[in-house]
């Protein structure tokens, strides 16, 4: 996963209030239990030295997405009295975390940027096509196109053989010509968001004729067939369901790939695991990807400079005469070094084990 996104949270030098907290809005009273949660994490942090300015941003903005249903969380970041980040996590955070540190600590927004991918989803039919956008880790589509074709002759029926005949080449036509302009919705869709998979539900004719329009016009977008269509609110739960179940899979199977890619180059010694190890990759620009466990309670302190974001060290020596020197976790220092460097990141999952819970695939 690219973490370009993280890079506006390392724009000033200034310590950063992280915040992660579970704004689900699953119960009757979760405004009250939100309200309640960020009034700890207030404390938390003004125990710890947070400016008031920043808790006044804080107060402010926090409190999710009052209008997204079910379980969710939310990652905000401030420094110098101004909001860097504010995100919307797909999955609550494991418990409410606020901090301030010398530098953001968005492992977190990481991790479940990670478990989503850019998608288009299309449910078919022999008169057009509803195609959903969705940028990654969005509730809501980036663009709607609905398409409605002529359904002029569009059902077969019951006449001479002649006419019969002329009826059904018509109806084959206008399917031909609707899954074509179908499409076409998909490939913009597609484009619109840079999706990596496009989802496909519906009538099993209108899916093959689309399927035929989609593999002449070659996209780098994994396509992957569902249940469900556009014909009534029991076709489009079936295909909410079927795509949460397929895009699940779908991130699964790539989390697999990049673990399965790096047992074998760990072998080979074209991957590093270990903080040791990877923090000096980092240092000299050599690594592609980025391997974090999520659990983190084990971490060192590392030390890092301002002057050069991807330098660390196990102790301040390390760095020569840097009077920009400062220490911090492990995790939000060694993230920093990859979002700064231009790597990209992977979640660790279980069974895969690294020591520390730390991998980097290389460059060179």
């Amino acid at each position: 996963m690219d973490l370009a996104f993280l890079q506006p949270l390392y724009a000033d030098d200034a310590p950063v209030v992280s915040v992660h907290i579970n704004t689900s809005r699953g119960t009757h009273d979760a405004d009250k239990q939100i309200e309640l949660r960020w009034r700890a994490a207030r404390r938390s942090l003004s125990e710890q030295g947070a400016a008031e300015a920043d808790l006044a941003v804080l107060d402010d903005v926090v409190g999710g997405a009052p209008d997204l249903p079910g379980p969710q969380g939310e990652a905000l970041f401030v420094s110098g009295g101004r909001l860097l980040g504010a995100f919307t996590l797909v999955e609550p955070p494991a418990a409410d975390s606020a901090q301030v540190l010398p530098v953001p600590d968005p492992l977190g927004v990481a991790i479940d940027r990670d478990h989503q991918l850019p998608h288009v989803v299309v449910a078919v039919d022999r008169e057009g096509a509803d195609v959903e956008a969705y940028p990654a880790a969005a509730h809501e589509p980036a663009s709607r196109r609905t398409f409605n074709g002529s359904t002029l002759h569009i059902s077969r029926v019951r006449a001479g053989a002649e006419a019969m005949g002329s009826y059904h080449r018509r109806t084959v036509n206008l399917w031909t010509e609707n899954t074509e302009q179908a499409a076409d919705d998909v490939r913009a869709a597609v484009a619109g968001v840079e999706a990596a998979v496009v989802l496909v539900a519906g009538d099993p004719k209108a899916v093959g004729l689309l399927r035929e329009h989609l593999a002449a016009r070659q996209s780098d977008a994994e396509v992957v067939y569902i249940e469900g269509g556009r014909t009534d609110d029991s076709a489009r739960e079936a295909l909410r369901a079927s795509v949460d179940a397929a895009m699940h899979e779908v991130m699964a199977s790539r989390h697999r790939a990049v673990l399965g890619r790096l047992e074998a180059e760990l072998a080979g010694g074209r991957a590093l695991q270990g903080i040791p190890a990877v923090k000096e990759a980092l240092a000299e620009g050599r690594v592609e990807t980025l391997l974090l466990a999520a659990d983190r309670g084990a971490d060192p302190v590392l030390f890092a400079s301002r002057r050069d974001p991807r330098a660390l060290g196990t102790d301040p020596a390390a760095l020569g005469e840097d009077s920009t020197a400062f220490s911090a976790s492990a995790a939000p220092l060694l993230l920093r070094s990859a979002v700064l460097g231009g790597a990209s990141f992977t979640e660790i999952l279980p069974p895969t084990r690294c020591t520390d819970g730390v991998a980097a695939l290389l460059r060179y």
